[in-house]
């Protein structure tokens, strides 16, 4: 499939410096397309209306991914639909994509060519998903940052970022790598690339820190010169103490609620993410999802409850995304 051009800058989503905590979202948030649907125009500029700057939009099954020609069909139509809108596009790589194998390193490189087609600049990516306790880990570990390496250089031809996502277990379970977010940004300082960061999810922090018995901040703060992408929802951390809620399923952990409807504490996250320039990608789960315009002002009111006045950085550091 020929390639023509690379993805576009993403410069413009990030914030102005001196803006207070209420504002300093407006050109930097964004919100995921429900999981299994395709966006349709009047879905999308609803999402324009209500705020929103960026959309998240997953990418069709590996087994697409690995047909060129369905890539650059897919990709296409994609891109097409977004035109008539403003939206920054942000594409998630699928949940079992697990580079290391030479099926999934060709669905890697099929997602980075549909990346490039489709026009987004970054590529949401689950790595480091191995148990802890598997004992052939390390060898999955060694063979993933293996393919990753070589797909970083394709990523820097087609201008696209990978940015790789910190897990949590959606019931409880097995402790996986994934789940440390100082692990996923050590796998991102090994593979050295101006193509690769770590996308940091607030939502499964929260789960990790309660289930490892530390502050979130311990797991936050490591990792923010890394972050070029943050995931946020909200849930009932590790649930250990916390009654079950009525509408909300038993046991489950990854709840993607609307921020403030969980336990996730705001309070200590927002002058984080006020005081940083990636991205603020919302991802709330259908079931429990208002309205477009309600959940963009509500995830406003708890920025600007849990900090108050917050100005977002001056200008933007270097090595965040004018590489």
């Amino acid at each position: 499939m020929a390639i023509t051009s690379s993805a576009p800058d993403i410069d413009d989503a990030l914030p102005d410096a001196s803006v207070t905590c209420g504002a300093f979202l407006d050109r930097r948030l964004g919100l995921d397309d429900p999981a299994g649907s395709w966006p349709s125009k009047p879905r999308l500029k609803s999402y324009e209306a209500a705020g929103f700057a960026l959309l998240q939009v997953r990418m069709p099954s590996r087994a697409l991914l690995a047909d060129s020609r369905a890539v650059e069909a897919h990709a296409t139509a994609l891109r097409d639909v977004l035109r008539l809108t403003g939206l920054r596009l942000i594409l998630h790589a699928p949940d079992d994509l697990l580079a290391g194998t030479p099926e999934h390193d060709r669905q890697l490189d099929g997602a980075l060519s549909y990346a490039c087609v489709a026009g987004s600049q970054l590529l949401v990516y689950h790595g480091a998903r191995m148990p802890i306790a598997e004992p052939s880990v390390r060898d999955w570990l060694r063979d993933e940052e293996r393919s990753l390496r070589l797909a970083l250089r394709r990523a820097a031809r087609l201008g696209v970022r990978i940015a790789i996502e910190n897990l949590a277990p959606v019931y409880p379970g097995p402790e996986h790598v994934c789940h440390d977010p100082r692990a996923v940004a050590a796998l991102v300082r090994r593979l050295d690339s101006d193509h690769a960061g770590v996308c940091l999810d607030l939502g499964h922090a929260h789960i990790a820190a309660e289930l490892a018995g530390c502050d979130i901040l311990d797991l936050v703060d490591p990792v923010l010169e890394h972050v070029i992408l943050f995931h946020v929802h909200d849930n009932l951390g590790a649930r250990t103490r916390v009654p079950c809620r009525g509408g909300i399923e038993p046991l489950r952990l990854d709840l993607h609620l609307p921020p403030g409807a969980g336990t996730v504490p705001w309070g200590a996250l927002a002058p984080r993410i006020a005081g940083h320039p990636a991205p603020v990608q919302l991802e709330i789960h259908r079931a429990g999802r208002p309205d477009p315009g309600t959940l963009a002002t509500l995830t406003r009111e708890v920025f600007q409850r849990a900090s108050g006045v917050v100005h977002a950085a001056a200008g933007t550091p270097d090595g965040w995304y004018s590489r």
